[in-house]
């Protein structure tokens, strides 16, 4: 039989299944590809047949924690891009806006109702104040400054001033005459414009819905909020029970700190405060109704 060589430090010996010099076990450096190493047995079991025995080339090592960690960080960056990706998508498809009806009659109603009311509180008499849906959106689509309603009063505005001739309407200066022509620059629309572009509301039972689409960088977004409406110590509060921005639902908890915060902020909180006299607002039956003391 031909001599063995140890694969670890060159030693030739006869047979055995260790080397003499430094007791290397030959299984672990056996070569399959070697007929005469793949039967060479190894305490009466051939290499081949051994399990968990490998060749030197294909050793399979245990993951360390940084293995691990940089698999998990792997999966978890595709995880969040995904979890991105879906919010923002969600944020930007518009939520389906309540099915409100308006009409110019029922915003005529509207201002007259309101005329009584104010008439009916300068003399002192305690009275209620009644708007159904049909009446309080027409009132707000034609009151409300929305940026919508400034584009139409914009168009409105330019059409008789485009029609006047530029001579006619200012003098010319001549040199000397000690006087300048006033000039007034008009103010853009992007100067009066509106973040809110339309704002829709439903009472439904003692509920109010309330969706508004506002432009936010460029982008319309939608804004659906449910709750309650009450005076406070003379101020309007709103207790929010659901709501969503375009189709991404918000939790309750965010719900009520972004309520909070809207609501308590100094540069809105005497926004609103309601007109003396009111004494409670409320939602009765699907009509917004307000209590004059």
């Amino acid at each position: 039989m031909s001599s063995i060589v140890c694969p670890n430090c060159g030693n030739q010996q006869d047979a055995g299944d260790r080397c003499r010099r430094c007791n290397s076990l030959f299984a672990y450096y056996a070569d399959r590809s070697d007929p005469e190493s793949s039967w060479r047995p190894v305490d009466g079991v051939p290499a081949t047949s051994r399990p968990g025995r490998t060749e030197n080339s294909d050793v399979v090592r245990d993951p360390t924690v940084f293995d691990k960690a940089r698999k998990f960080y792997g999966v978890a960056r595709w995880v969040t891009l995904a979890l991105i990706l879906g919010v923002v998508v969600l944020i930007l498809r518009k939520g389906t806006p309540p099915s409100v009806s308006t009409d110019p009659s029922a915003a005529a109603r509207a201002e007259e109702k309101i005329r009584d009311s104010e008439v009916a509180q300068s003399m002192g008499e305690p009275h209620k104040l009644r708007l159904d849906s049909t009446e309080l959106n027409s009132y707000l689509s034609s009151n409300l400054a929305t940026s919508n309603n400034l584009e139409a009063q914009s168009s409105a505005n330019s059409a008789p001033a485009q029609q006047s001739s530029p001579a006619a309407s200012s003098p010319t200066p001549t040199p000397g005459s000690g006087s300048a022509p006033a000039t007034e620059v008009a103010p853009t629309l992007e100067d009066v414009q509106s973040a809110v572009r339309d704002v829709k509301v439903d009472m439904v039972g003692d509920v109010v819905k309330a969706y508004v689409v506002f432009n936010f960088h460029g982008q319309d977004l939608s804004m659906e909020l449910d709750g309650h409406i009450h005076a406070e110590n003379g101020y309007l509060k709103f207790e929010p029970t659901s709501g969503a921005i375009g189709s991404m639902p918000l939790p309750a908890s965010t719900l009520q700190s972004v309520a909070d915060r809207i609501m308590d902020s100094p540069e809105n909180r005497e926004k609103m405060k309601l007109p003396a006299g009111v004494n409670n607002i409320r939602v009765v039956d699907g009509q917004v109704v307000v209590d004059y003391k």
